[in-house]
């Protein structure tokens, strides 16, 4: 309810209106809990509800961007995919090139190996991305 909340209030501040298409966007953008594109939560709000617009989809998923409740991620395969921000850990990619799957996942071991590496240069870390880019289990296995 709290992000249904800030959203409203980003688009109050916009001047834009509330609208039932946007929310049936933001919940189902927050129920997949995945890295989609427009088109994949386009299809996905389709079959329940026929009558919101690609073009809908796509300016909604920007102004969730942009309000910093998603985060836009480009993994090399010429889409734009967005995420839930979250106020969590910081989490890397691996992103399988044959089937596009995205796996996130968390190392603090990494985490200190690159802070080590900045504080070695006279860096300071302002954020940072890893994205790591191979076949999965299942494609590496198929490839064989």
């Amino acid at each position: 309810m709290e992000r249904k909340q800030t959203f409203r209030d980003y688009l109050t501040r916009q001047g834009l209106k509330s609208t039932r298409q946007r929310d049936l966007i933001l919940d189902e953008f927050l129920a997949a809990g995945a890295h989609l594109s427009t088109e994949e939560l386009y299809l996905a709000l389709r079959q329940k509800h026929p009558g919101i617009g690609y073009a809908t989809v796509h300016r909604t998923l920007k102004l969730l961007a942009e309000c910093g409740l998603a985060e836009q991620r480009h993994f090399g395969d010429g889409q734009t995919r967005y995420e839930q921000a979250s106020s969590a850990e910081h989490h890397d990619h691996l992103i399988c090139t044959a089937c596009g799957a995205i796996h996130e996942f968390e190392d603090e071991t990494i985490e200190r190996l690159q802070e080590k590496v900045a504080r070695d240069h006279g860096f300071i870390i302002e954020r940072h991305r890893l994205d790591i880019y191979g076949r999965c289990a299942a494609c590496a296995a198929a490839r064989e």
